[in-house]
């Protein structure tokens, strides 16, 4: 019972949050142009911070096929929580940049604000064109294992969430070495693509 009422809850925040975005006017191209220079301007800063805690870490995304760097608010009120955000994703070969949003959802007691920055690392160009071109979904049940050291392909302070696709997780306090983006949905942004 107690379970389907989180699950509900989930249900409901998701609704409110996809009728919110419905209700935005369409953007102006100055708008657009704005909200792709704010979302450069965050994945930007979001690597060079990362460069700096992590230094292993910038060769590692220039080696890839590509990478994704995300910015996620959440709010988790008693047993139902949310989050959104915005990021792109870069394609090493091409150049090419696709903005995206994401979508989260967690169950379970709690009560807070999280803020954190969110950087995908993809070796191989399979990898990074489902993630643009299909989403990618990070459920419940999905593992990450944080790695100390760099051994064959692991990446040092990056949590490996399958093979060959890794994630750095930044908070305000420096790397997370643990996964908090679970139930987490990412997707193309119509309205800045």
């Amino acid at each position: 019972m107690r379970s389907r009422k989180m699950f509900l809850w989930a249900v409901v925040m998701i609704a409110v949050m996809g009728v919110s975005s419905l209700a935005s006017a369409a953007m102006t191209e100055k708008e657009k142009k704005a909200a792709q220079q704010d979302v450069r301007k965050m994945a930007n800063e979001t690597l060079n911070r990362l460069y700096k805690v992590q230094p292993k870490a910038k060769q590692a995304v220039a080696k890839a096929a590509g990478y994704a760097v995300f910015s996620n608010f959440g709010m988790k009120i008693f047993v139902v929580g949310s989050g959104q955000g915005s990021g792109l994703a870069v394609n090493n070969r091409t150049k090419a940049v696709t903005y995206m949003k994401m979508l989260e959802v967690q169950a379970g007691l709690g009560l807070g604000v999280k803020k954190f920055k969110l950087v995908w690392v993809f070796e191989n160009q399979k990898d990074l064109n489902n993630f643009i071109n299909s989403g990618w979904e990070l459920g419940g049940q999905a593992g990450a294992s944080a790695k100390t050291g760099e051994t064959g392909m692991a990446l040092e302070g990056a949590m490996s969430v399958s093979p060959g696709v890794w994630l750095y997780q930044l908070t305000d306090d420096g790397l997370a070495l643990e996964l908090t983006a679970k139930g987490t949905k990412y997707y193309k942004d119509g309205e800045l693509n």
